[in-house]
């Protein structure tokens, strides 16, 4: 089987990195206005109930499918679901972001996630940095 091929969930792809702020700003961060506008494309905080829906600036619609305060969110986006979690780093004041994407449609789909979250992933180390 290809990298990147599941048998559940199709294509799928991760990008983490350690970031050196602590896991509580990180989170804050990424689900307030500025880290959703800049991983998500969509306006405002993110929603926190279970099936609440939002849109992207692009028309992207998803809905929340998951959602806990300072670990893990999970939504669709379009046909595919990300995960985005914050997790304790291995030294003190740093934490371990990461973007999940899976039930992509193919290889050369994953690599376009691949580059886009590797791209937001630049984003936000500046921003926090």
């Amino acid at each position: 089987m290809p990298v990147g091929l599941t048998r559940d969930a199709g294509w799928e792809i991760g990008v983490s990195r350690t970031l050196h702020q602590p896991p509580q700003a990180v989170w804050e961060f990424i689900t307030g206005p500025e880290g959703v506008a800049l991983w998500l494309g969509a306006e405002g905080p993110l929603p926190t109930e279970k099936g609440a829906p939002y849109r992207t600036a692009d028309g992207t619609e998803g809905e929340i499918r998951s959602y806990r305060p300072g670990d893990r969110v999970r939504l669709t986006y379009g046909p595919s679901t990300v995960q985005v979690a914050v997790t304790p780093g291995s030294s003190e004041g740093r934490a371990v972001l990461r973007f999940h994407q899976e039930r992509l449609a193919s290889a050369e789909e994953r690599e376009e996630r691949r580059t886009h979250w590797k791209a937001v992933m630049d984003w936000v180390a500046a921003e926090l940095d």
